[in-house]
């Protein structure tokens, strides 16, 4: 299964999500804003980031952009995670670098299937 770095600012999102993946067998990986998430993709180096974008200290938006520059991180699927569904925020997700976007409250069986789809 996937090493996943879950990065989510709030923390019913964050354990209830955790918990989720890694009854699917998962590794999860946390980190509870977008410098910390950034931080833990250099230390853990995930297979797969899940990626908040709207979070204190450094945005979801601004930490794809930094991962997806640097060439040891750049390389690492980022699937977006936010509440807001408009196409706009769809296409800012992607303009920053994530490789998927899902809405939130996230349906399990299609974030596992964008996480495989990512990491086959």
């Amino acid at each position: 299964m996937a090493r996943i770095l879950l990065v989510e600012d709030n923390e019913d999102n964050r354990d209830m999500l955790a918990r989720r993946l890694q009854r699917k067998e998962h590794e999860v990986i946390l980190a509870v804003n977008g410098q910390d998430g950034v931080d833990k993709a250099h230390s853990e180096m995930p297979d797969i980031i899940l990626m908040d974008m709207s979070m204190p200290v450094m945005d979801g938006w601004e930490a794809t952009r930094l991962l997806k520059a640097d060439v040891s991180t750049a390389k690492i699927p980022v699937i977006g995670l936010s509440a807001h569904a408009l196409k706009q925020d769809y296409e800012k997700a992607l303009g920053a670098g994530c490789d998927d976007y899902e809405i939130k409250p996230v349906v399990l069986n299609q974030l596992l299937e964008k996480i495989e789809k990512h990491t086959a």
